[in-house]
């Protein structure tokens, strides 16, 4: 996680047979990928199957999960953390260099920050017994049991942490992936193994490499974090600066209300109350994107009020004690990484009782812009719709989720439609371009670009827009 506390920021199985589990929960794509517009290219074995092994990386003992699609890689000793997550040969995860292939004991007097994702505890503070230090216990260290779960649809595993007598608290995680799909499902639980009732949050903590081999120095600077701001945020600018200066031009609400943070190598923090249920962080180098989906949960008390978090690493703002203002690099100098957040809701847990934190993970590809999550992907370039004669242009931008093939829905002006159209095959690992006309039997004056996967089944609307006319243009 960041260089945690947050008053001193800088400082330092064998395999079980669990059908009903995965088809429970893992909302499966299609069977096999197709083409997307623009002759792109499948993956490698795109008809093999999802599966669990034992690899080494970076000098630790893992446990991969992949298919054709992605690898993920946890290492179950260092806190149960998924350190790299690797989709269509692009890795996504910061992984520090210091601490490659080493595991320190649990430590309540220092953090070891190894990189990658896991669990966090929150409120967080040393004032009493309701906050959590936030160093390098056995919560965030200590080693986790871990089994594999497969059945024929996909794969997964599951680890459980070692239980934390200070805060009652014990964690456990399920990751699942489907076969035939770069969705990933996280399955995070919070239990109770005290003899009293406690009062924790959870939080995933993501830490994004926003290094660039072009510029070491600087990293790469075309890093973004996105997710929809509150209409009726209870923060003064619709977000809360944690930490780092106030006046940051990093940070931004657009006008079409999501919130934009543009990454630099500064120690900062940006709470943000969104109930959207999504975040996304985009290269714009690489044009891969990954969308982090929740499911928000209204009146629910939500730690400081914040959904989403996003945590700009760097060098960090400090004063001395005559007020003059420095720059202090940490000793572990700056790593470059952004962390993307989600928080659960405080939840109040009698002895035995348990909460959970689900969140689902769709890497994809992006371009040069970016206009928001919906069901079925992200939007790159606004769909366009314009009627000349009896036919229909439709261009536009997507990074879809699931593979299949995109199908234009016309209505006319009473709501009715009147043509569902295929318009495009699609894949994860390719951005969908469209540029074309197609000829629906009436003329239309809505449409709406739906994603169907490969069982036929609908995953939702890109984008849906009035048709204009030619002279509307």
């Amino acid at each position: 996680m960041r260089e945690k506390k947050k008053s001193d920021r800088m400082r330092t199985v064998r395999e079980a047979v669990c059908t009903s589990l995965i088809s429970s929960i893992l909302v499966l794509g299609g069977r096999i990928p197709v083409t997307a517009i623009q002759a792109a290219t499948l993956p490698e074995s795109a008809n093999s199957t999802c599966r669990v092994e034992s690899v080494d990386y970076k000098g630790w003992k893992a446990q991969q999960i992949s298919n054709a699609w992605l690898q993920l890689v946890f290492v179950p000793q260092n806190g149960g953390r998924l350190m790299q997550l690797r989709f269509n040969g692009h890795d996504y995860l910061f992984v520090n260099p210091e601490q490659s292939g080493k595991y320190m004991p649990p430590n309540e007097d220092q953090w070891f920050n190894y990189g990658g994702d896991k669990l966090w505890l929150l409120p967080e503070g040393d004032n009493d017994e309701q906050h959590w230090r936030g160093n390098s216990d056995v919560l965030d260290d200590g080693r986790y049991d871990f089994r594999m779960l497969s059945d024929t649809n996909g794969c997964g595993i599951s680890m459980t942490g070692p239980p934390d007598p200070h805060t009652g608290v014990q964690f456990s995680r399920t990751i699942l992936l489907a076969a035939d799909s770069p969705h990933i499902a996280f399955r995070a639980s919070m239990k109770n193994i005290s003899g009293h009732t406690i009062e924790w949050a959870m939080q995933s903590v993501s830490q994004y490499d926003t290094g660039s081999a072009a510029d070491p120095a600087h990293g790469n600077r075309e890093i973004w974090g996105f997710t929809a701001a509150n209409p009726s945020s209870a923060y003064l600018n619709r977000y809360h600066v944690r930490t780092g200066p106030v006046e940051n031009p990093s940070a931004m609400i657009r006008e079409d209300g999501l919130f934009a943070l543009h990454y630099s190598h500064l120690a900062a923090e940006f709470w943000v109350d969104s109930t959207a249920g999504w975040l996304a962080v985009v290269n714009g180098i690489s044009r891969y994107a990954m969308v982090e989906r929740f499911q928000y949960q209204e009146n629910k008390f939500y730690p400081g009020k914040a959904s989403v978090i996003f945590w700009t690493n760097g060098p960090q703002l400090r004063f001395d004690d005559d007020g003059r203002a420095s720059i202090s690099e940490s000793t572990d100098g700056s790593p470059f990484y952004m962390e993307a957040e989600i928080n659960s809701p405080m939840c109040r847990l009698r002895p035995g009782e348990s909460c959970q934190l689900d969140t689902d993970w769709y890497p994809t590809r992006a371009g040069n812009q970016f206009h928001g999550v919906t069901d079925a992907g992200i939007i790159t370039s606004p769909l366009q719709a314009t009627l000349e004669g009896r036919k229909v242009k439709l261009s536009g931008s997507f990074g879809v989720f699931f593979p299949g093939k995109l199908v234009a829905h016309f209505y006319n002006k009473h709501g009715s439609m009147v043509a569902a159209l295929p318009v495009a095959d699609v894949n994860p690992n390719e951005l969908v371009v469209l540029r074309l006309e197609t000829s629906p039997h009436e003329n239309p004056t809505r449409v709406s670009l739906h994603l169907e996967d490969e069982s036929g089944l609908d995953r939702g609307a890109l984008q849906e827009v009035p048709i204009q006319t030619g002279d509307a243009r």
